[in-house]
């Protein structure tokens, strides 16, 4: 039976501390390398309740964990020092808990304990399930109004079944008569643009039933105004709930910082302020785009549970042709392991804290029953993702050329892009388990199996180029390669998109310098955009706020009355996309750009004497007009996106605007006052 010590690693009693009227008993984080103070735990368990440099139980490392070993049958304490409940008659109990569960169930209780040997169990609770816990309890027993109380957590079964049990966030407070907390913003962390939900959490701490909550969110797109709803609820002591305000917010591409704020409860002020605003970070996107699943499995030759497994997903594979993207990495256990085994496979096993064979990887994320099911697989290809790949590769003898763009709808900053060259059917690697032929084997990853570090801005791309000779590798044939391609979130292992790159073919190149506009009185969309760098594209797929509404169309210019009206009359967002189409079906990254219903042109306009310099610009920009009048200036990038306003009054006839901050490119400044209206085009270096 495999031991996994991976994510498991320990059970951690932290103590969170409540607000400051909330009275606070005891609050253990557990930061020190050893138990606290006065901590003890039952005889021949010393070894199992150690201190852990991890956070798996949803706090800050350290954390107390419960290991499986040495084996435990029957029972185990962690006790806390002695604490004075002298008048107070029950306590409230909270803390976090992560169990890495193999089979069996187990019993997790909160006892108290006048002299550390006779203990009275004041909550219970089974669980089976690998998992991330909450518990809070109202807790008296007859130990209560006593000076020295223990408390201790204590487990019941065989530890042999689990790989860990990790706890944090132990606390012990007496409770207020009126307070509630504000948990989370319920709101996804990456968002498309438009409207959403606005979700928040509460939690009746106080020992008043809660029967109306009056909160408050900032609305961004209405010039940051304050939104304010009364809720009638009914939520118990100690009990949760999820409130979602009746008006949604409206988001347009960028960042925001979310808060809500809990203005009173039951119609007045709560006894404690301090837990009553929380704000979340919110990134929101230009758009989004069909999301290819990633496959990753580790196996071996001489791993016998890995030929079911192995024929399972071949089946899987073969009923979703161009719904997947699959790399396999050929491991060096059981045994001797994988005769194709090498370093690079060795860095990705030890990412994921691979430890047996076989293992699938979904996305990032470990597969129950060591196989990807059609439904994971369908429920993973049906989620858009805010990021497109493409990417070519040709061979050249033993030289692999390969070229893959890596473009975001949404601020990208520390992922890492993963390119595998995979050779497609391998039979050299055969050794005891019976299997002839292997697929998708990893051959080498470029430039590293860590990937490569990108910051990609919203409407942007990265582009990887790699030449790689193949010779010293495990390659059987040079003509049966493929490239796999992924974006992951390094630090959570999500995998954000993927896909298997054209093979021998040249790179299909996005397009340059898209712009896009309501023009001619605000009656005819306009889009424009330059043919991409290299190669030469049979055509150009348009897309309208995700909509296709060319195909195949040919020319750089188009222009459509019918939409404009539409896009004119409603005030929000709108986006414009362009995909270069090659000869194959071959498509590119997309090149967007922001609609913008108050940029009348891209156009420069020279009807008015509006001077901007220097051009180019490293630090400030300064305008001057003939007139020193009031004016409007609206800055804009390249796709059309408003980066900056700036109400300006010049005496001098001259207005000084700073660019430092500004990423290096071509912006357009639109100067709008009374008397005129003009846009002139600055680079900034």
């Amino acid at each position: 039976m495999r031991k996994t010590l991976l994510l498991t690693t320990a059970l951690l009693l932290s103590i969170a501390a409540f607000a400051q009227e909330r009275g606070i008993i005891l609050n253990e984080t557990f930061d020190s390398a050893s138990l606290p103070e006065g901590w003890t735990t039952s005889e021949g368990a010393e070894e199992n309740w150690i201190i852990s440099q991890t956070n798996n139980a949803g706090g800050s490392a350290n954390e107390l964990q419960l290991s499986w070993w040495p084996v435990i049958y029957g029972s185990s304490r962690v006790m806390t020092a002695p604490v004075n409940l002298s008048g107070i008659n029950e306590v409230v109990v909270s803390f976090s808990h992560y169990l890495d569960n193999q089979i069996n169930e187990y019993t997790l209780s909160i006892a108290t304990s006048t002299d550390g040997n006779d203990w009275n169990t004041a909550w219970s609770q089974t669980y089976g399930e690998t998992g991330l816990y909450e518990v809070e309890q109202l807790i008296s027993t007859p130990d209560m109004g006593n000076e020295n109380v223990y408390f201790s957590i204590f487990y019941e079964g065989s530890s042999f079944t689990m790989n860990g049990w990790y706890f944090d966030n132990f606390q012990i407070s007496t409770q207020d008569n009126l307070d509630i907390e504000l948990l989370s913003v319920d709101m996804t962390e990456m968002l498309n643009y438009g409207s959403h939900d606005v979700r928040f959490t509460v939690q009746n701490t106080g020992s008043t039933t809660i029967e109306s909550v009056e909160a408050t969110f900032k609305d961004f797109f209405n010039n940051g105004n304050i939104v304010t709803e009364t809720f009638e609820v009914n939520i118990e002591s100690l009990e949760k709930q999820e409130l979602t305000f009746t008006e949604k917010a409206y988001l347009a591409p960028g960042t925001y910082v979310m808060p809500i704020e809990i203005v009173s409860v039951n119609g007045t002020d709560d006894s404690n302020d301090g837990n009553n605003f929380i704000e979340k970070e919110i990134n929101v996107g230009m758009g989004l785009t069909q999301k290819i699943p990633m496959i990753e499995s580790f196996s071996s030759s001489t791993c016998g549970y890995c030929v079911e497994a192995n024929i399972m997903m071949n089946e899987v594979l073969e009923a979703n042709p161009g719904r997947y993207t699959y790399t396999k990495y050929p491991v060096n256990f059981p045994g001797t392991g994988d005769p194709y085994y090498f370093n690079e496979v060795a860095g990705r096993a030890g990412y994921y804290q691979v430890s047996a064979a076989p293992e699938f990887y979904l996305d990032g994320s470990l597969q129950e029953y060591n196989i990807v099911t059609q439904e994971a697989l369908d429920e993973s290809y049906n989620t858009p993702s805010f990021v497109n790949i493409r990417g070519t590769f040709n061979v050249d003898d033993n030289t692999i050329n390969i070229t893959a763009d890596f473009m975001s709808y949404i601020k990208m900053e520390n992922v890492r892009a993963f390119v595998s060259v995979n050779e497609k059917t391998t039979t050299e690697n055969a050794s005891s388990n019976g299997e002839t032929e292997f697929h998708h084997i990893m051959m080498k990853m470029l430039d590293s199996p860590t990937g490569n570090v990108v910051n990609i801005n919203a409407g942007e791309y990265q582009r990887l180029e790699f030449t790689h000779d193949m010779s010293s590798t495990n390659v059987e044939e040079m003509n049966d390669l493929e490239v796999a391609l992924w974006l992951q979130n390094y630090e959570t292992g999500e995998i954000y998109n993927s896909y298997f790159a054209y093979e021998n073919s040249e790179h299909a190149y996005p397009v340059q310098n898209l712009r896009s506009a309501i023009v001619g009185d605000c009656i005819t969309l306009h889009i424009d955009w330059d043919a991409p760098e290299e190669g030469n594209p049979v055509g150009y797929n348009i897309y309208v706020n995700g909509e296709l509404i060319e195909e195949n169309f040919t020319g750089n210019s188009y222009t459509n009355v019918t939409i404009a009206g539409e896009l004119y009359d409603d005030k929000h967002v709108h986006i414009a996309e362009v995909v270069a189409v090659y000869e194959n079906g071959m498509t590119s990254v997309a090149a967007i750009a922001v609609i913008d219903n108050d940029w009348t042109n891209v156009a420069e306009t020279e009807d008015v004497n509006v001077m901007i310099y220097p051009n180019p610009a490293k630090d400030v920009v300064r305008l001057s007009t003939d007139n020193g009048q009031q004016a409007t200036v609206r800055i804009y990038n390249v796709m059309g996106i408003l980066v900056g306003t700036r109400l300006a009054t010049s005496e001098t006839d001259e207005i000084e605007i700073n660019v430092s901050d500004y990423n290096p490119g071509i912006y357009f400044f639109n100067i709008q006052s009374e008397e005129f209206n003009v846009t002139k085009k600055i680079v900034v270096e």
